[in-house]
């Protein structure tokens, strides 16, 4: 029997464990749907998940249900926006629960969140992204699954590694809680219970793009008494920390159908002045533990009232320090003196009413002192200040009292008084008039240094005067590595840039004995946007995303008129002396109008602009150049190297006109490659270095009859015109004595040419066999006789290749002549020779039928004919002509004459 009940029960145990593993598998997808159609049948979103895992062993007799990569979507007006997404969402519940039939509610015992991200935006018409309640006219479920639902019977919950943004567009401000843990555990099954809480987060906080909290740290243990029938929530026990600073709370949050009732008030548990160093971010207040200080600070206040629409609690909150002073103990002075004296208070419950009076704020650190008093009004609304700031400070004596960041070493002795009035409105209005600013402000031996600026700046004097409307800068001087500069000017806005985001408006007059633009040069993390620069900041990350490098940038808060002079500008490898003009600065753009410098022991004067807005900085520029030294200008310019490499071995000056644009690299130097323009240039030169030119020695050994130091350019102007790397050059001619040759054709950055030197060469430089031909032949006319030459030009600049038509033009002149001086010789056809003559006077390269015969072939005949050829043509000879036989001897010697200077022999050969 005792076995029988073994086996039935062991028989059980199984069936259960059977029952246990097999469950999940035709339960997870009555779960899911479950889940899903709860959720898109009641509400105006979509949620969605990847993966729906159900577990009865692990929890037993607990059931959980896992989500996974959770998506809820909001629909219109904020169509495809995420208003909750989730890794993992974890519910669990009583095993019976998943057998509930359809009507029954499904009671969840605890809730596990990780990884999640809350979205809560509120656009400029007021729409809230998180109202997913559907319209009341619409059924809130279908009615076969009207009964479903969840009820909760939370036992515990957590929240892990999740970030909340709150988003209101309407009113500017801006709530993101990131890194936030959160866990709680109590019975919310009961009517009134306890629910103990711990929270852990950093909370960043902006409002009209002022940034009043930045991942500040805080942490709550509290103890929450929930009352549900109330609904009504009482701090029991608690403590807070913000950054360092304590603080508990007592009151209660109380949720009525219409609004909320809120009767909350909090103080420091002591009134030891670190609570004040305890506000600070701790990476700057450091380690304050082992910081002494004497005097009292106090921190407490209280929020009573109704948040509705409308409203918000009334408060009063004080901050109050008497006397006091502190000292870090590896610094060698202390800060004392200390008074604060401030409210902030809301005594309507309108939002628009909260005020701020700073009553007093002073301190002392040695004999140097700082005072403020401050009152600001309507602080949520149009906020109006009136300030007053005075104070003697040696700044070198903040990091000498306080742990300021290390790349903050600053120096100098600052002397303000200042005063102040003005509201926000007339600011964002730019209605400048309607606010008031007086005083003076001096810096004298400041130096600033930052791992953005590759030079420490080293202001040697700084005056401000302020007057109501406008800032006038008396003077600027100072130094930041070669550069020296002074200053003076008026500013406009000083407040519009301060306070509502605008750049910087004035007129400024600039000198320099010295200006370098690679002390401008700032160093950008290539592949990383402006955002991720920022939150690597923030956080005190290293930035890994790529490459660093220098870049020179117009800065964007500029929006200035300069009028700027230098003795000397130093820009990549070139030396500008005297350089004068104007620069206007705007949106990333410096537009440069009537400016003159001296180079190259010549001047120059450009207008143009240049823009670093864009990822790559461009320009467009006009330059006037007059009588700048040649070599120096191509030697020195890489433009100009790569669009005219020959011009580097001219000697003299030059006037030269430029137009060009294209982009620029990140110091500012032309990419040659992007270049497209236009230059005329007028040169005045009478030497050349033609040794230095690989090109000239080439056309030198081409055309031996040119000695091409002795080339005349005397009013050599030319054109030329670039794009995308390629450089046309229009025809311009120079001359060698009584030979003017014409250069045209184009070359490429790299200097690949493809060039064409025409020319009309006269027979005195062909040599003397043709010379003395046609001294023999004894025409007036053909002294004058000149043929045509074309040197092509190829390869590249340094290794060029020459190719001339010479050699080919030469034999061709030579065997009209031979033709002419036979039809002379034999004293036949005169008229043939005349038309021969003529032929080669005018030019004519076509044949007739009486000539139709090749240039070789004529040699032939002639030679034929004179060193005793066919019978028939001796014959013909003999008939027809009475010469003499002297003369026959006469003729054979010329044309052994004429064959040797066309083999190359000499006549002695």
């Amino acid at each position: 029997m005792k076995k029988k009940i073994v086996r039935i029960v062991g028989v059980l145990v199984l069936l259960i464990v059977a029952i246990l593993v097999a469950a999940p598998f035709f339960l997870e997808s009555k779960i899911g749907e479950i889940i899903k159609n709860n959720v898109n049948n009641n509400v105006n979103a979509t949620l969605d998940f990847s993966k729906a895992d159900l577990s009865l062993i692990s929890n037993f007799p607990n059931a959980e249900v896992g989500l996974e990569d959770v998506v809820l979507l909001n629909k219109a007006p904020f169509e495809g926006d995420t208003l909750f997404a989730a890794k993992s969402v974890a519910l669990k519940m009583g095993i019976g629960e998943l057998f509930k039939g359809q009507g029954e509610a499904i009671g969840i015992k605890s809730l596990t969140l990780d990884g999640a991200v809350v979205n809560v935006t509120i656009d400029k018409e007021e729409n809230a992204s998180f109202d997913i309640s559907l319209p009341s006219d619409e059924p809130s479920a279908p009615a076969e699954t009207s009964g479903e639902g969840f009820v909760l019977d939370l036992q515990s919950y957590a929240i892990t590694n999740t970030k909340i943004v709150y988003d209101d567009r309407s009113t500017g401000m801006r709530l993101e809680i990131s890194e936030m843990q959160h866990n709680g555990k109590g019975d919310l099954s009961l009517e009134k219970s306890e629910l103990d809480t711990f929270t852990e987060a950093l909370v960043s906080f902006e409002m009209d793009s002022t940034n009043y909290l930045n991942k500040n740290k805080i942490q709550l243990d509290a103890l929450i008494g929930v009352d549900l029938n109330e609904n009504k929530y009482s701090f029991l026990e608690n403590e807070a920390l913000i950054n360092q600073l304590a603080l508990v709370f007592d009151g209660f949050i109380k949720l009525n159908e219409n609004n909320q009732e809120v009767d909350i008030s909090f103080k420091t548990p002591s009134s030891d002045f670190k609570n004040f160093l305890a506000v600070i971010p701790a990476e700057y207040s450091k380690n304050i533990e082992s910081v002494k200080t004497t005097g009292n600070f106090i921190l407490e206040g209280q929020f009573k009232g109704i948040v509705d629409e409308e409203h918000i609690p009334k408060f009063n909150i004080k901050i109050n320090s008497e006397n006091a002073s502190f000292k870090y103990p590896d610094l060698p002075k202390s800060v004392r003196n200390v008074f604060i004296d401030t409210e902030i208070n809301n005594n309507t419950g309108i939002v628009e009413d909260t005020y701020v009076d700073i009553e007093k704020l002073s301190f002392m650190i040695d004999e140097d002192k700082f005072n403020m008093t401050a009152n600001i009004k309507e602080l949520m609304g149009n906020t109006k200040v009136k300030a007053h700031i005075d104070g003697n400070m040696n700044l070198a004596n903040l990091e000498q009292a306080y742990p300021v960041p290390a790349d903050l070493d600053l120096k100098g002795l600052l002397v303000a008084d200042v005063s102040t009035s003005f509201d926000m409105a007339s600011i964002e209005k730019e209605q400048y008039e309607k606010t008031t600013t007086n005083g003076k402000l001096s810096i004298s031996d400041f130096e600033y240094k930052s791992a953005e600026i590759p030079n420490p700046v080293k202001l040697k004097t700084t005056s401000l005067t302020f007057n109501p409307t406008t800032v006038t800068l008396n003077e600027l001087s100072g130094t930041t590595g070669k550069t020296d500069f002074n200053a003076k000017g008026t500013i406009k806005n000083l407040l519009g840039f301060m306070f509502n985001d605008e750049k910087v408006e004035g007129d400024f007059d600039l000198s320099s004995n010295t200006f370098a633009l690679s002390d401008f040069m700032v160093e950008e993390n290539e592949g990383q946007t402006q955002e991720d620069k920022t939150e690597g900041a923030e956080t005190g990350g290293t930035e890994t995303g790529g490459a660093t490098e220098e870049k020179i940038k117009i800065p964007s808060f500029l929006d200035a008129n300069i009028n700027a002079s230098a003795n000397t500008v130093l820009y990549d490898n070139l030396t500008l002396k005297d350089v004068k003009g104007n620069l206007r600065i705007k949106d990333e753009k410096a537009t440069l109008t009537n400016m003159t410098s001296s180079i190259f022991n010549g001047t120059m004067a450009f207008n143009g602009e240049v823009s670093t807005k864009e990822e790559t900085p461009t320009f467009a520029m006009n330059l006037d150049m007059k009588q700048l030294g040649i070599s120096e200008t191509f030697k020195s310019l890489e433009l100009f190297k790569a669009v005219a490499p020959i011009a580097q071995i001219l000697k003299g000056t030059l006037d030269s006109d430029i137009k060009l644009s294209g982009n620029l690299t990140d110091d500012l130097v032309p990419d040659l490659l992007t270049l497209s323009g236009d230059i005329f240039a007028d040169i005045m030169t009478k030497e050349i270095d033609s040794e230095s030119a690989p090109l000239l020695t080439a056309l030198d050994s081409k055309l031996s009859f040119i000695d091409l130091k002795q080339l005349n350019l005397d009013d050599l102007k030319t054109k030329l015109s670039f794009e995308n790397g390629l450089v046309s050059v229009k025809p311009f001619t120079v001359k060698y004595k009584d030979i003017a040759i014409n250069v045209g054709g184009s070359h490429t950055f790299d200097k690949k040419m493809d060039y064409k030197a025409t020319m009309e060469v006269p027979a005195k430089y062909l040599g003397s066999d043709v010379n003395k031909l046609i001294s023999q032949i004894g025409e007036d006319d053909l002294k004058d006789l000149t043929i045509p030459v074309v040197a092509s030009i190829g390869g590249n600049y340094d290794n060029p290749s020459v190719s001339t038509d010479l050699s080919s033009g030469v034999k061709n002149l030579t065997g009209q002549l031979v033709e002419i001086q036979k039809q002379k010789l034999i004293g036949k056809g005169k008229d043939k020779a005349k038309d021969l003559l003529s032929d080669v006077l005018g030019g004519n390269n076509s044949e007739t039928d009486s000539t139709k015969t090749s240039t070789k072939d004529g040699v032939k005949e002639v030679l034929g004919g004179l060193l005793g050829g066919s019978k028939k043509d001796t014959t013909e000879v003999k008939a027809d002509s009475a010469t003499p036989k002297k003369d026959e001897g006469v003729v054979k010697e010329k044309a052994k004459d004429i064959l040797g200077g066309l083999l190359g022999k000499k006549k002695s050969e």
